[in-house]
């Protein structure tokens, strides 16, 4: 059964931090008490489990579950348990974390939650690797390590499950609403609300002990409102922080008022904010028509924490109430800057300056700092943010969420929504083309472009851009599916993944970057058959195949080819797509090949042959007498094999690539020596020889020797086979020892 204790908790209503974030040194000195539950679960780590005392000890890490209703606590407990594990010494490779359920309440999918724990671990994954596959990696890391794994709002014992390591070394703290009876051993313990003295003692952080002192009952009331809870009281405390002038007993009176809070008479609510003198307004965007929807029904709130939001919220200036209301919006409920300037339709320094304000009023949690445009990274360049160049992002408390999306259906309009999620996209779109750009060399169009751009846009530097990229990563990604996945901003959707695309094969590199990679084109994929665009489609496809080709998943990659070939041929304008066309059947055939299917390979390789002829294109088809040429040696059928070298050698003489004249007359000469025909091979290896001196390719001439060498050695000629092999091992020899001098430092002569 869950243990439910009332001791002394959490200063404030902290529940989460992104995956891979950490959170702030103000938030670990705010940490109050829970003696009582941390004195439990230090026993649950000690305790036998249930299999242990049976006499079978499963092999599996200890599994210990905070339990709570949002606001109390429950994730700071977590944290500041993780820290104490961690510095005793028995968890040496440290903490990872992941959290299992988005802001909305969706769960999030295994798959990702395991990627990103991989990635925590420093290993690579590969794209489109399954989930089996994926928590497989996992408990073998795992296996090896000590650490600790902390799953922040997990939803189910289901998703908990996987993730397990299957080794005693590694410890489990889970948080979750409730118990999670499906888990075998797991230690509950969970929390109420605080004790009334660290109630007490968390108001005075916001009201100050003298207005505490002065009306002691009033601030017990308080704390009796707030029902305990730390979210809650945190936001009370912030409330009386703003209004000095109140006394406790006016936010006792503020909290009873009736929840439905009407606006301001004098405010407008849908006004954009104004712009500083000497800052220029955001890029307009057209007024979207479509209603946006606004996700999941949230689930509970507490009545307490209900009430101290309403009261935060309603005492806030209109520009930050209505930030507050739309920051909803962000992706995973990180925003930055940025975010919020594009959302707000302010000025990037005025969006600064209220995220500020809200987070110390408890309303978000301040997560970094990190690299952000404007921002230069080398440490001998004058600071130009107040963390020396970095920026702070903010996390939406996952016990707000709910609060702010009902906020934000109640006060915004439908479109006012869609459209702040438009201005959202655009900026990130504008900062990713940025953080590519820098990376191009000066004078290029890119960094011309880069250079008109505002200064509060502009990368510094490469590792500038770079350093936020990877800090931006998980709301970048998570901007991509919202934008995919909403249905009503396609073009932007299609915009964005194709700007992050590029960005992080630059700044990572294609194959690193794989994994995001894959998800990226699933989610182009999904615009494309919404939209009903067969070019985005196929191309789509045929990036989804060649990342599972690159993994070994052949017969995947096939589907994925053939559907590509379909939505290729799909008429659009009474025409098809003839690049995707000829990629799609060329992929087929270098697909068959690697599984070994050769006379499939050969037919594939035809149809794309074909299709290159259609359209007069000499190197393609060049290129594809070869790759038929090769499959059917391969299969044995020599004479079918020389005539496509044939016809390969024939299409590089009239292109006029002499290299490529002397490889295909080589391979035609193999192909005749296989079929048991040396003295044609004879005659076509010496035109291979010659055009191969004419090209200036000595391991070619080594090689074409070899083969007349042994040519000459079937027909009996054996003086000229002796020369034929004596040149080819000079040649050999002299490029040994030209490639050992260029490896070896020279020699330093010294004098006497």
């Amino acid at each position: 059964m869950a243990r439910t204790a009332r001791g002394d908790g959490p200063a404030d209503g902290h529940t989460g931090t992104p995956a891979g974030g950490t959170a702030g040194t103000a938030a670990r000195a705010a940490f109050l008490g829970r003696r009582e539950e941390l004195a439990r679960l230090r026993a649950d780590v000690e305790a036998a489990g249930l299999d242990t005392m049976a006499g079978r000890p499963a092999p599996r890490a200890r599994v210990l579950l905070v339990a709570g209703r949002p606001g109390s606590g429950r994730t700071a407990l977590a944290e500041e348990f993780a820290r104490e594990m961690l510095a005793s010494g028995r968890y040496p490779d440290g903490l990872l974390r992941a959290r299992l359920t988005d802001p909305a309440g969706n769960p999030a999918p295994t798959e990702r939650t395991v990627r990103e724990l991989l990635r925590g671990l420093g290993l690579a994954t590969t794209a489109g690797a399954d989930e089996d596959e994926l928590t497989g990696e996992l408990r073998d890391a795992l296996s090896r390590r000590r650490a600790v794994l902390l799953l922040d709002d997990v939803g189910s014992a289901a998703q908990l499950d996987g993730l397990i390591p299957d080794t005693r070394h590694c410890l489990v703290l889970a948080v979750a609403r409730g118990p999670l009876t499906g888990v075998p051993d797991v230690r509950p313990c969970t929390l109420g609300g605080l004790r009334s003295s660290s109630a007490l003692r968390l108001l005075e952080r916001g009201a100050g002990e003298v207005r505490v002192t002065v009306d002691p009952t009033a601030a017990e009331r308080l704390a009796e409102e707030c029902a305990h809870l730390p979210a809650a009281l945190t936001l009370a405390g912030g409330w009386l922080a703003a209004h000095p002038e109140a006394a406790v007993v006016d936010a006792v009176r503020r909290i009873n008022e009736p929840l439905d809070e009407p606006p301001a008479a004098d405010d407008d609510p849908y006004a954009p904010l104004p712009a500083p003198a000497g800052e220029a307004d955001p890029d307009d965007e057209p007024e979207p028509e479509a209603e946006p929807e606004h996700g999941p029904d949230p689930a509970p709130v507490d009545d307490a924490l209900r009430r101290a939001f309403l009261m935060a919220h309603a005492a806030l200036p209109a520009p930050a109430a209505r930030l507050l209301r739309l920051l909803a919006l962000a992706p995973d409920g990180l925003a930055d800057p940025h975010t919020a300037a594009a959302l707000a339709g302010c000025p990037v320094a005025t969006a600064r300056t209220l995220l500020a304000h809200l987070a110390l009023l408890g309303l978000l949690h301040p997560v970094g700092p990190h690299p952000g445009p404007g921002h230069p990274t080398d440490a001998t360049a004058a600071p130009s943010g107040p963390e020396g160049g970095l920026e702070h992002h903010y996390q939406v408390p996952g016990c707000l969420h709910p609060l702010m999306r009902e906020r934000l259906a109640a006060r915004e309009k439908p479109a006012d929504a869609l459209l702040a999620r438009a201005r959202m996209l655009e900026r990130t779109v504008r900062l990713l083309r940025g953080c590519e750009a820098v990376t191009e060399p000066p004078g290029s169009p890119a960094r011309q472009w880069l250079a008109e751009q505002p200064a509060a846009v502009r990368f510094a530097d490469r590792a500038t851009a770079a350093g936020w990229l990877e800090a931006r990563l998980p709301g970048l990604l998570a901007a991509a599916r919202l934008a995919a996945d909403d249905g009503q901003l396609d073009t932007l959707a299609r915009r964005l993944v194709a700007a992050l695309s590029r960005a992080l094969i630059t700044h990572r590199g294609a194959e690193h970057a794989g994994p995001e990679l894959y998800r990226l084109h699933e989610l182009v994929l999904r615009v494309a058959e919404r939209q009903r665009l067969p070019r985005e489609k196929a191309a789509a496809l045929l990036s989804l195949g060649d990342l599972d080709a690159r993994a070994g998943r052949h017969t995947v990659a096939l589907d994925r080819y053939r559907a590509a070939l379909e939505a290729a041929r799909a008429q659009r304008d009474h025409a098809a797509d003839p690049a995707a066309l000829g990629r799609a059947l060329e992929s087929l055939g270098d697909t068959y090949t690697e599984l070994g299917d050769w006379q499939r390979a050969a037919d594939w390789y035809g149809r794309a042959l074909s299709h290159r002829q259609s359209r007069e294109d000499t190197a393609g088809a060049a290129r594809l007498h070869g790759r038929i040429g090769t499959v059917l040696g391969r299969g044995g059928d020599w004479r079918e094999a020389l005539l496509a070298w044939r016809s390969a050698a024939a299409a590089h003489r009239r292109l006029g690539d002499t290299g490529a004249h002397a490889g295909a007359l080589a391979e035609a000469a193999r192909a005749q020596e296989r079929a048991g025909r040396p003295q044609e091979a004879l005659r076509t290896g010496q035109e291979a020889l010659r055009q191969a001196e004419r090209a200036g390719d000595r391991r070619l001439v080594a090689t074409l020797r070899l083969l007349l060498a042994d040519c000459a050695e079937r027909l009996g000629e054996t003086q000229a086979a002796a020369s034929h092999r004596a040149a080819a091992e000079r040649l050999l020899a002299d490029d040994r020892a030209l490639e050992e001098s260029e490896e070896s430092p020279p020699l330093r002569v010294q004098g006497p």
